[in-house]
């Protein structure tokens, strides 16, 4: 039987190379997860893995990291969850705050070989992981409907006037609602199978430690604006700005932008070349866009900074991420295995993969082909990937090097 700290390691060593080998995004980290931990490892199967992702679709927060938070909480509790966090945030978290550190020493990345590589195997990496999850979680015509309605809803409605992050939990609640009134009930043999690790995240006690999570992410949330107000303390406006920023905003990175920007640039704590030139390194990195902010927290003109100011806007930017896993999983665990559950979460299941099928497209495909180089490129890292079993993050490593060589 693998023991606690065994299984934290295991976690650890899994999330470290996906922290060192994962770009493209966070569509593109829900496919090198579900290729690593459905796939290599089988911690969990593919409809296991779609509930979570539907779950974190709908929470505020980088989504690709609650994933992995979730992932690692049902592996080996709470230190597997920290573990994950770590391993997976730290590496790009680093050469971030290293680039903060010694900005003129670096020129512009957007053109760099080794980078468009980078982005065409993501691209291989997410079409994997879309026909891999279709075959398992759309194999009938309702479901694939649903699942082709969630893609044109994602493909269309999104502008100016009505956000991404918006739509995608719409097509979520859509395909829920859909699957509750339109699939067949699973039989009961389909339902979950727990495992042990799983139990442990059902338990009473981490129902318990759940809404002490949710009590302390509303209390910090409304309590962090006021103390700062009252005290005037640098350190806590730095840590009020993140926290904020991770907690009310729905859709990953990119989302995220004109919240911090709001926040830092007019007030002078960030300078806007600056800014701008971090944001365009943090998509040169692997691992989540979140570890952005490590970069402006090095770069704060007043109060913390550096290394020491890095280190505070990370864990406050991903704390409300960890505090609605902790806090909201224990029950999504409960009510998934609830059987009046099991056909709405079947039709969010198959909402899930047009949600991923229309990311496929934008922003992988449009931001990873840009020549007829980069799809021959692609082409070869999915053929890699799901015919020659190849892992997928030496197939990133791979697609790194031919992108710097022939690109």
């Amino acid at each position: 039987m693998t023991t606690a700290p065994a299984r934290t390691a295991e976690v650890a060593g899994s999330f470290l190379r996906l922290g060192l080998t994962s770009f493209g995004g966070p569509v593109a980290h829900l496919g090198y997860f579900r290729e690593t931990f459905v796939g290599r490892r089988s911690w969990l199967d593919d409809r296991e893995y779609a509930d979570l992702v539907a779950l974190c679709q709908m929470l505020p927060g980088p989504a690709s990291s609650q994933v992995g938070m979730g992932l690692g909480l049902r592996r080996a509790g709470l230190p597997g969850l920290a573990a994950a966090w770590v391993a997976f945030t730290l590496p790009s978290a680093i050469v971030l705050t290293l680039f903060a550190l010694g900005l003129s020493a670096f020129g512009d990345l957007g053109d760099a070989g080794w980078l468009l590589g980078l982005k065409a195997a993501a691209v291989a990496v997410v079409a994997g992981a879309v026909q891999s999850m279709a075959k398992t979680l759309t194999p009938d015509a309702r479901r694939a409907s649903i699942a082709a309605a969630a893609l044109i809803l994602m493909l269309i409605i999104p502008n100016s006037f009505v956000p991404t992050a918006l739509v995608q939990v719409a097509a979520i609640v859509l395909g829920g609602v859909l699957g509750l009134a339109w699939l067949k009930r699973p039989h009961r043999g389909a339902k979950n199978r727990e495992t042990p690790a799983e139990t442990r995240v059902a338990s009473r006690g981490a129902r318990r430690l759940g809404i002490s999570a949710l009590i302390a992410f509303v209390a910090l949330l409304v309590g962090l604006p006021a103390l700062t107000a009252v005290t005037g303390d640098a350190t806590l406006r730095l840590i009020d700005i993140f926290y904020r920023a991770g907690a009310l905003v729905f859709g990953g990175g990119h989302v995220v932008l004109p919240l911090l920007e709001a926040e830092l640039v007019p007030t002078g704590l960030v300078d806007h070349d600056t800014f701008l030139a971090g944001y365009g390194a943090a998509q040169a990195v692997p691992g989540p866009l979140f570890t952005f902010a490590a970069f402006l927290g090095a770069s704060m003109t007043t109060g913390p900074s550096g290394i020491l100011g890095a280190g505070i806007a990370l864990l406050a930017i991903f704390l409300p991420a960890g505090l609605l896993v902790i806090g909201i999983l224990p029950f999504w665990e409960r009510l998934r295995s609830w059987e009046p559950a099991t056909a709405a979460l079947t039709g969010v299941n198959a909402a899930v993969v047009g949600l991923l099928g229309a990311a496929l497209y934008d922003p992988v495909f449009v931001e990873g082909i840009t020549s007829p180089a980069t799809l021959a490129l692609a082409v070869a890292a999915f053929v890699a990937g799901t015919m020659w079993k190849i892992p997928a993050w030496a197939t990133v490593i791979s697609a790194g090097l031919l992108g710097w060589l022939l690109l």
